[in-house]
């Protein structure tokens, strides 16, 4: 642990950060879940609506610094095409 008041204030301030980092990747991956799910039935405007929240949170997760650009746009396209792959 660090001597340094300030240095120690950071150690709690990052775990925060960890912490909520975290739970905005879990909400992502199971906003991907749910998605997938609905790929299996004929509810097409329910998957509609569960690709367009995975895309929010993504691109929200990006303007927050959570998630890098690539990755955002990387776990969008595989949706996308497990999705496809699914419909076949």
């Amino acid at each position: 642990m660090a001597n340094i008041k300030s240095a120690k204030k950071r150690v709690l301030i990052a775990e925060a950060n960890r912490q909520r980092n975290v739970a905005f990747k879990t909400s992502i991956k199971t906003a991907v879940k749910k998605a997938l799910a609905l790929a299996t039935e004929s509810d097409s405007e329910a998957l509609n609506a569960a690709i367009s929240n995975v895309y929010k949170l993504c691109d929200k997760a990006v303007s927050k610094g959570i998630l890098h650009r690539n990755t955002a746009a990387r776990k969008k396209s595989r949706l996308v095409l497990a999705i496809k792959k699914l419909a076949k």
